[in-house]
């Protein structure tokens, strides 16, 4: 059972919280585990208004809408269009200041302004993405990617098969 935790403001020294967090939180299914991730995320971040993830389906060889918090989004996504399917494709993460000025950007929120976008990799392969949007230009730090990075990883940890 998730048991709240005093969020200091600074994720470099939330992290750990957050991935114990998510550790109570686990199920073998991947769905499960991603919901209450999705979940949360979105309790822990300020100022966003989308979080989620997009997974990889290899019947479709597209990203697909996976569990998420916000408004209904895209629910597909090819390789290398927007920022998610860069993310999946280059296998790097994405932080775009202004989405706007990302060539290729795919608006399924008029009020998303800026976004984070990183690879979930299981079994030595990029199974999916988990993408972030607010609706403030260049709300995501240096200090927030190299967290939740830490934390997507630990997230990948919990559902390996």
């Amino acid at each position: 059972m998730f048991q709240p935790f005093l969020k200091t403001g600074d994720i470099a020294k939330d992290i750990p919280d957050l991935i114990r967090a998510q550790a109570s939180l686990a199920d073998p299914d991947i769905i499960a585990t991603l919901s209450n991730a999705a979940s949360l995320l979105n309790w822990y971040l300020n100022d966003v208004n989308w979080v989620g993830f997009y997974l990889w389906s290899e019947e479709s060889e597209e990203l697909v809408l996976g569990p998420f918090q916000g408004l209904p989004a895209c629910i597909r996504i090819k390789p290398g269009r927007g920022v998610c399917g860069t993310a999946f494709s280059s296998g790097r993460t994405q932080r775009v200041a202004d989405v706007h000025q990302f060539p290729g950007h795919i608006a399924c929120d008029a009020d998303s302004r800026s976004e984070l976008v990183i690879p979930l990799e299981r079994d030595g392969r990029i199974v999916g993405v988990l993408d972030i949007d607010s609706p403030s230009l260049g709300r995501f730090s240096d200090a927030e990617e190299t967290a939740l990075k830490l934390y997507v990883d630990a997230l990948a940890d919990l559902i390996e098969s």
